[in-house]
C-alpha cells in the first residue's frame, strides 16, 4: 500500500500541474463570460467528462500507439521534457492570449476547454511516457489520473469564487509558481532521457 501511494501522489500532482486549472481559470471565465452561470456549470461538467474520456484513451492506448509509430522510450522522455519546459516557461512568461494562445468565442464544445486546456498535449505526452516507462503500474497511473482530473474539475467549478477570493494577481502568482515547478520537472526529465540514451 505504501508503494502504491508513493507512486500515485507524485504522478497525480504532476498531471494536476500539467492540466493547469489555476492558469486556465481566467481563460475559461473569459470564454464563458456571456453565458448564464447555471449553464456555465453544465457546460464545464460536459467538457470535463469529454476531457476524461480522451485522457483515458491515451492512458490505455498510448503504448500501442508508440509501437505503431516505432518510437523509442528515450524519444518520448526527451520530447516530453521539451514540452514540459515550453509549458513551464509560458506559465512563467505568459503570452498575450494566455497559455494555449488565442481561443475562439462562443459556447465551447470539446474545444477549447476539454482540448487543449485540460487534455492538452503535455498531459497526453506524460500519460504515454508513464505507461511506456512503467507499464506494470497501470493501476497507479489510472488512479493518479482520476485524482488529478477530479481536483482540476473541482477548481474549475469553483472558478468564480476563486477569482473573487484570490483576485487576478493571486491566480497569476500561483500560476508562476506552478510554472517554476514544471521547469524543474522538465529539466529532470531531459536529464533522465539523455542518461537512458547515452548511459
Amino acid at each position: 500500500m505504501t508503494e502504491l501511494g508513493s507512486s500515485i501522489w507524485p504522478a497525480a500532482v504532476l498531471l494536476f500541474f500539467l492540466m493547469d486549472p489555476l492558469g486556465n481559470i481566467p481563460v475559461m471565465l473569459t470564454i464563458m463570460k456571456d453565458i448564464e452561470p447555471r449553464r456555465q456549470r453544465k457546460i464545464l461538467a460536459r467538457e470535463m467528462f469529454m476531457a476524461l474520456i480522451i485522457l483515458l484513451i491515451f492512458l490505455f492506448a498510448g503504448r500501442p500507439l508508440l509501437g505503431f509509430l516505432h518510437l523509442e522510450q528515450e524519444a518520448v522522455t526527451i520530447s516530453g521534457g521539451i514540452i514540459l519546459l515550453i509549458i513551464g516557461l509560458r506559465m512563467i512568461f505568459p503570452q498575450q492570449h494566455g497559455l494555449m494562445g488565442y481561443q475562439p468565442d462562443g459556447e465551447p464544445f470539446l474545444v477549447p476547454i476539454a482540448i487543449p486546456l485540460v487534455a492538452g498535449p503535455s498531459v497526453l505526452a506524460m500519460l504515454i511516457l508513464m505507461t511506456t516507462s512503467q507499464p506494470g503500474n497501470m493501476t497507479n497511473w489510472f488512479f493518479a489520473l482520476i485524482m488529478a482530473w477530479f481536483f482540476t474539475s473541482l477548481l474549475l467549478q469553483l472558478a468564480p469564487f476563486l477569482l473573487k477570493f484570490l483576485k487576478q494577481r493571486g491566480l497569476t502568482a500561483l500560476e508562476r509558481l506552478m510554472g517554476m515547478i514544471l521547469v524543474m520537472l522538465a529539466v529532470q526529465m531531459l536529464l533522465d532521457g539523455f542518461k537512458e540514451l547515452f548511459g
